[in-house]
């Protein structure tokens, strides 16, 4: 399920993002998206590709890893995210919803922490 109202659009400094068309209400389901849930050996391999800036770490332990089908890949980062994610193992989905209230054409952002509030450096930053 992604809502009607979402696009992919291009951005000024991220290459891709996800908007809103519409406003969107605080506490908004906006997208379920089942997910392929991969294995610690397959998530090696994935980690020396492009794919590795795409993924989810996925399992108790986060040693595994999930590719997002849908939009949810293409969610930009931002610590003042607009949006969070919540993992679902048993159904094997993620589903993305508003943290606040969303002006129409505003992007949607997820805080790549997990947490939408985290602030914690990012992995990719000590590149």
């Amino acid at each position: 399920m992604i809502l009607p109202c979402l696009i992919i659009a291009p951005t000024p400094s991220m290459g891709r993002g996800v908007f809103t068309l519409e406003p969107l209400e605080a506490d908004t389901l906006v997208e379920i998206s089942p997910v392929i849930v991969l294995s610690e050996t397959d998530r090696q391999l994935l980690d020396k590709t492009l794919l590795h800036y795409y993924i989810f770490e996925w399992g108790e332990d986060n040693k595994a890893c999930c590719v997002a089908l849908g939009y949810v890949s293409l969610y930009n980062h931002s610590f003042q995210s607009n949006c969070e994610y919540e993992m679902d193992m048993e159904s094997q989905m993620i589903r993305i919803k508003t943290v606040r209230a969303i002006n129409a054409g505003e992007e949607l952002f997820i805080n790549y922490n997990g947490d939408w509030n985290d602030p914690k450096p990012l992995w990719f930053d000590a590149l």
